[in-house]
């Protein structure tokens, strides 16, 4: 396989797209757009979110230290983007209308609001900021997770499959595809072939024969 080597990209793809609320200290809330999120702590679970400077949430998580991850899914795809690319020092982002539409709603612990439309949410409280350059880094603990009941199946277990997700991928919305495996899959032990079983499917159904036939 022949390969071309170009400067460091951007190219970590795909990553997920999510909307992050934020709410100043009057209760002025804002949504913004982030593409540069994820994961980096299991116990405390904690997540990051890289903002650039200039952006007006930036300043607003920076003062409060909260924030909420909120993910999006096909039905949010059109707001994800809208929101990404207008201002909240121009836009009230939680009054617009038709299908850009999302809802402001309180959360359990922090301040800033979730998005009700959103099926999951991580609430955050903010632990430390990574001057990096471009972007400063926000690495949240996440105090509560807010999860949608119809993400859940009859065992109150969840169901992420359910949520219909998006993803972004260089410079482009995705709804996550058929599912390949899972976690563990590689290395899991095949189940023992109940030989009676095997052998009750293998062996033919004897034909009955008409008594009217000749």
């Amino acid at each position: 396989m022949s390969r071309q080597y170009w400067r460091g990209s951007n190219l970590l793809n795909p990553v997920p797209a999510v909307m992050v609320s934020c709410a100043d200290e009057e209760g002025n809330a804002n949504v913004m757009t982030a593409a540069w999120a994820g994961t980096v702590c299991s116990d405390p679970v904690m997540v990051s979110v890289s903002i650039r400077k200039e952006r007006y949430s930036h300043a607003i998580i920076e003062r409060t230290g909260e924030f909420v991850v909120n993910l999006t899914n096909k039905k949010l795809a059109k707001v994800t983007d809208f929101v990404g690319v207008r201002s909240g020092r121009d836009v009230d982002k939680f009054n617009l209308e038709g299908d850009l539409k999302i809802t402001k709603e309180p959360s359990k612990i922090v301040k800033a609001p979730c998005i009700a439309e959103s099926p999951l949410c991580l609430e955050c409280k903010v632990r430390q900021i990574i001057r990096l350059g471009s972007h400063d880094m926000f690495i949240g603990e996440v105090v509560s997770t807010n999860v949608d009941e119809s993400l859940l199946d009859e065992n109150g277990r969840l169901d992420l499959e359910r949520a219909d997700l998006i993803a972004y991928s260089h410079g482009e919305y995705y709804s996550l595809g058929k599912k390949v495996g899972k976690f563990g899959y590689s290395v899991q032990k095949k189940k023992p072939v109940d030989k009676k079983k095997a052998v009750k499917k293998t062996v033919p159904k004897k034909k009955t024969r008409n008594k009217n036939s000749k």
